[in-house]
């Protein structure tokens, strides 16, 4: 079975390379492929949606595909970089146009297995973030995987594995989407 995952995250950096955030953000999704994902990434200049609007529901084309994305997604990893202690307005934006999943079958994230990943310079905030994206996920009617990741303030180059239990714990939440995913499916199966 393959699993669809989505993957929300990052920042828009000046040097155009992916931020820390994003090259964390795909060492899981990376790891999730390699389990039997399909991953589909919402990161950087993507995230740049108009503020949401609730009274409106005028939705520019980059919020049409998140949405529908999600709307097919099994799995949901969620990344985010520590600004102030918490969730980035980029990324909260972006989670705040899944109100507009509230009538579907599986309204928000129901049904789906949620990754979270907090990023930052030092040990508070990406701890910060790591709480609020589990507590947006659980509003939003997600499951969040037992493993969350923090990316803190070690020197680290998640792309060659210079920080191997950062990058061992990103992998291992790739691989626990997939896997929670299989395992709700075959659940529901017999449950008929």
């Amino acid at each position: 079975m393959s699993v669809r995952l989505v993957a929300i995250g990052g920042s828009i950096g000046a040097s155009g390379r992916p931020s820390r955030t994003e090259t964390a953000l795909r060492r899981s999704a990376a790891a999730a492929v390699a389990a039997g994902a399909e991953a589909e990434f919402f990161v950087g200049e993507q995230l740049k949606l108009p503020l949401y609007d609730p009274s409106s529901a005028v939705r520019d084309l980059r919020a049409q595909r998140l949405l529908e994305a999600v709307r097919r997604a099994d799995a949901v990893l969620i990344a985010s970089p520590a600004y102030h202690g918490a969730v980035s307005g980029l990324v909260k934006n972006a989670l705040d146009y899944l109100e507009d999943l509230r009538e579907d079958a599986r309204p928000y994230l129901e049904q789906r297995v949620v990754g979270c990943i907090g990023v930052g310079s030092g040990p508070q905030g990406p701890a910060a973030v790591l709480r609020s994206l589990r507590d947006i996920a659980h509003a939003l009617r997600g499951w969040p995987t037992p493993l969350g990741v923090v990316v803190g303030a070690a020197p680290t180059d998640l792309s060659s594995g210079s920080d191997d239990r950062t990058a061992a714990q990103l992998d291992a939440m790739g691989i626990e989407l997939t896997d929670f995913v299989r395992t709700r499916t075959a659940a529901r199966q017999l449950l008929g």
